[in-house]
């Protein structure tokens, strides 16, 4: 893992300089407390590091020196999308957070039939301030993307290209080793690099949203005879798609 603090800049690093203002300002000059000299690693999304010196400290502002710059890859090999009715709260939070460190490529926010929390454009924007931290703690640099709601009817019509779908629903227990997941993999999704996966509010979809999505193709998978909640149920998921990749995805 990186050995120095790593702060995002939202704008393209040019080699020789850079600004940083903000919250990440903010927190370099307020929380740890930089001087003149001290190291830290920038990075802006687009799959580079730069390691980088403060050379000021004004009240707002922190400039530095970029010293030197590489590409650091440190994502899956495949494209995972996880489309989830999110819940409440800081469980939000969480949720992002940990499919940052488990390296999803995409959260949907969705509106089903049984929803509790409406993604609206505030806690939208709180939850893409959630990935730039988690981006930072986990070494990731390339900004997992929370991608605009959409309704469910919407995501199951509109994804027919992605090569597994698999949607978590009780009903999915099937009768092999591995159930139904198992079946997925072993048909084409390992070539085609492409994931989506869907988990449903508290009460899970209706059953009338599960017969929508298996009959445009997707494939249930149950989670065990246990209720969890939805955060729990999407990182299970994932993991269980990992967990199937070589090397757990790269």
């Amino acid at each position: 893992m990186p050995s120095v603090d790593r702060y995002f800049l939202d704008s393209p690093i040019q080699s020789g300089a850079a600004t940083l203002s903000g919250d990440e300002a903010h927190h370099l000059i307020h929380v740890m407390r930089a001087k003149p000299g001290t190291a830290i690693t920038l990075f802006s999304g687009n799959g580079m590091e730069y390691d980088s010196k403060v050379e000021s400290v004004g009240r707002n502002v922190v400039r530095l020196t970029v010293l030197s710059h590489r590409p650091v890859d440190r994502e899956l090999t495949v494209d995972l999308t996880l489309g989830v009715a999110l819940p409440k709260g800081e469980r939000q939070k969480w949720l992002v957070e940990k499919a940052v460190e488990l390296g999803v490529t995409r959260i949907v926010p969705l509106r089903t039939a049984r929803s509790v929390a409406q993604p609206v454009a505030q806690a939208l924007g709180r939850l893409r301030r959630s990935v730039i931290e988690a981006s930072k703690q986990c070494g990731r640099n390339r900004l997992m993307e929370i991608a605009e709601p959409r309704d469910w009817g919407e995501l199951v019509a509109g994804t027919p290209e992605v090569a597994c779908r698999l949607v978590a629903h009780p009903a999915g227990r099937g009768t092999e080793a591995d159930g139904p997941l198992a079946v997925a993999f072993s048909r084409d999704p390992l070539r085609a690099g492409s994931f989506l996966l869907a988990v449903g509010p508290e009460g899970g979809f209706t059953s009338e949203e599960v017969a929508l999505a298996t009959c445009a193709g997707w494939r249930t998978v149950d989670l065990g005879p246990r209720i969890l909640r939805v955060e729990t149920a999407g990182l299970v998921l994932v993991t269980m798609v990992l967990a199937r990749l070589p090397c757990g995805g790269g």
